[in-house]
């Protein structure tokens, strides 16, 4: 076992060190985005991490240089201001910017995958030359409001209300657990529009920020990704005009669900991000740390660990680069996208968790990364849908496929 454990951790880093570990299938321009976002988190997130971490700093300009990199709408299309590019694209972006940064990661995240794409899928011609290239350059984040204090996982028991008046929809009620509440100058807002329909009477909302009737709420004092702010939105007449509901009135649930079907790729991206940077940690540490007259590396049991911690991260890189392969390729990936965002989130937790005990007491200190990673690793299994949520997709879709409807 040993012996195993010492050859695939001797080829899996070799090829990292190289930049290519899992990337033998992927296409050049795959692989030099994955070393172009590598050097970037190298160079301007890891080095300010901490910094942002322990104040509570929001990163505007590795965000604004993000968005010169193309990394704020990796998947808009060049007619509006985007990159271009495809889902897998967008899976290895969101890891490499989440090794350096996790709060970096969440803030590409929400932007890309659940305030454009919802406007991509949905969007009207003149909703996306309005919506979309403001939010493409780093410069401006749009946010997502789905979560109430009353819902949790049911997202379809939206109390927040917008009722039609004339020419306007006027919202009222309150949205909790938003990422970029604060930063943000947009959001795609959901509200029922007829309560009568339940979850078909929910519609989706695009708003201006900041807007008369809208007040923001505290920024959450978060166990992790604190350098991104998390807040209410709180509606009380808030005018919008009807020409602002995204798709058509009583879609906003689909519009929901389909946002986090997609954005599970970005969080398990953000979720490998986290824990390459722990397998990274600990490594590094082991190499330096003598114990018993040799190199922590030495010791069987630190290689049992180490082999484990990277036996679940290609793994789960795998799940989610499969779950990015249907999707640009038109083919069902919902059930793949919770696997992936599954698999990857447990790994983050299980191998910041094993990078703390191969730190020992370092691991539990500030001065090391490690236990900000087990921070930021643990909202990875609760937003875009807790571990239990995923599960559920996972056995529903089994079932159906298996024909026991």
């Amino acid at each position: 076992m040993a012996l195993l454990n010492r050859t695939y951790l001797t080829v899996a880093f070799q090829l990292r060190q190289r930049g290519i570990a899992s990337l033998a299938a992927l296409s050049e321009t795959h692989q030099m985005l994955q070393k172009t976002c590598r050097d970037f988190a190298d160079g301007e997130l890891k080095p300010v991490a901490a910094k942002i971490d322990k104040e509570h700093l929001y990163p505007k300009e590795q965000i604004k240089k993000m968005g010169e990199l193309g990394l704020m709408a990796i998947e808009v299309p060049e007619e509006y201001g985007g990159t271009g590019l495809d889902s897998l694209a967008y899976s290895i972006a969101m890891e490499e910017i989440s090794r350096g940064c996790a709060s970096a990661g969440v803030i590409m995240s929400v932007n890309n995958s659940l305030y454009l794409g919802s406007l991509l899928k949905f969007g009207s011609k003149e909703q996306k030359e309005k919506w979309i290239p403001p939010f493409t350059t780093g410069e401006k984040v749009g946010c997502f409001a789905l979560s109430e204090p009353g819902n949790g996982s049911d997202a379809g028991a939206a109390s927040t209300t917008a009722k039609l008046d004339g020419d306007s929809y006027i919202l009222n009620g309150t949205k909790t657990w938003i990422t970029s509440a604060l930063e943000s100058e947009a959001g795609v807002i959901f509200a029922t529009t007829d309560k009568n329909l339940k979850h078909k009477g929910i519609s989706a909302i695009l708003i201006p920020k900041p807007i008369k009737g809208l007040e923001l709420g505290k920024n959450e004092d978060k166990l992790g990704i604190r350098g991104s702010s998390t807040a209410a939105l709180m509606f009380d007449n808030c005018k919008v005009p009807k020409e602002n509901v995204l798709g058509q009135p009583g879609i906003g649930f689909k519009i929901a669900m389909m946002g986090l079907d997609s954005g599970r790729i970005g969080i398990a991206g953000q979720a490998l991000g986290i824990a390459q940077a722990s397998l990274e940690v600990a490594v590094d540490y082991a190499s330096k740390r003598i114990t018993f007259g040799k190199s922590l590396l030495k010791h069987q049991m630190i290689q049992d660990k180490i082999s484990e911690m990277a036996l679940r991260l290609e793994s789960a890189r795998l799940l989610t680069w499969r779950a990015a392969w249907l999707k640009d390729n038109k083919k069902p990936y919902i059930k793949e996208a919770a696997m992936a965002k599954l698999a990857a989130s447990e790994t983050a937790t299980f191998n910041s968790h094993q990078c703390i005990q191969i730190l020992g007491g370092m691991g539990y200190v500030s001065d090391m990364p490690a236990e900000r990673h087990y921070r930021d690793a643990r909202i990875t299994e609760i937003y875009e849908g807790t571990s239990e949520i995923q599960k559920l997709v996972i056995a529903g879709n089994v079932i159906k496929e298996l024909g026991f409807n």
